[in-house]
């Protein structure tokens, strides 16, 4: 059994527009703590979006955001000798986490020439309903949906 579970610190909100779901994304965005390369990524994809499509770019990421947030997962469990996918509802700290890494894995398997672009092309496809991070959410509902039947081995 664990010790008691560690204290979640505070995240600070970002500069630019005050959020912490911002620094939450620009956290997961930095590769080897180079965290203002990784703002710059960010804001550079925001403003990119905004040329795009017209719109503010933070509000198009919130709506690509929630687009790509999962509601239902499969966990395996073992049951008897045999594996079961059970769908389960994720957490809601878990779906934003999940959402947030789809969006920047899928953005770094684009194609384009900077990371920005990429970023900001997910995001603009995500916020349409398209797109690899899209993708991946309805694959993951389609899961649960399929395993519906094991559902009752829910722990």
């Amino acid at each position: 059994m664990r010790k008691a579970q560690a204290k979640k610190l505070p995240l600070a909100p970002d500069p630019r527009f005050n959020d912490t779901q911002v620094t939450r994304f620009v956290n997961n965005i930095m590769w080897e703590g180079k965290k203002s390369i990784a703002y710059e990524i960010f804001y550079n994809a925001l403003e990119r979006v905004s040329k795009i499509t017209g719109e503010e770019g933070y509000e198009i990421w919130k709506r690509a955001l929630g687009n790509v947030t999962p509601q239902v997962e499969v966990r395996s469990r073992r049951i008897g000798g045999a594996t079961f996918q059970i769908p389960t509802e994720v957490r809601p700290d878990r779906r934003i986490s999940l959402s947030m890494k789809w969006l920047i894995r899928y953005s770094r398997m684009r194609n384009g020439k900077s990371m920005a672009d990429k970023l900001a092309n997910e995001i603009v496809a995500a916020a349409k309903g398209e797109g690899a991070a899209f993708k991946k959410k309805e694959d993951v509902h389609r899961m649960a949906d399929a395993n519906k039947a094991f559902s009752h081995f829910r722990f």
